[in-house]
């Protein structure tokens, strides 16, 4: 067995059934930061990643639903670069 990290930043994205979309997305928006349409992004403890994979696991259906989270061990760790327009359309909007 390798070495357990203690992740604290995370990126998540999620491509799920539009009956689960506001129910996934109030999820991720009480762990993270909205970053735009169904991406998200911020610190986090491994508590909250526990208790946030508990709230998720309780709402999506996994042969339909798509979750990634991207884990890092901080968020000085990745390089961000940004093509095209940086608005702040943030997909609120698409949540009915």
């Amino acid at each position: 067995m390798g070495k357990n990290f203690n992740y604290n930043y995370a990126f998540l994205f999620y491509d799920v059934n539009e009956k689960r979309v506001q129910k996934v997305f109030k999820v991720c928006k009480k762990y993270f930061s909205h970053f735009q349409k169904s991406v998200f992004r911020g610190e986090i403890t491994p508590s909250k990643l526990i208790s946030l994979r508990k709230d998720l696991n309780k709402i999506i259906n996994k042969d339909e639903d798509f979750v990634c989270i991207i884990k890092l061990l901080n968020n000085n760790s990745f390089d961000e670069e940004i093509l095209g327009t940086a608005s702040n359309n943030t997909g609120e909007d698409l949540i009915i």
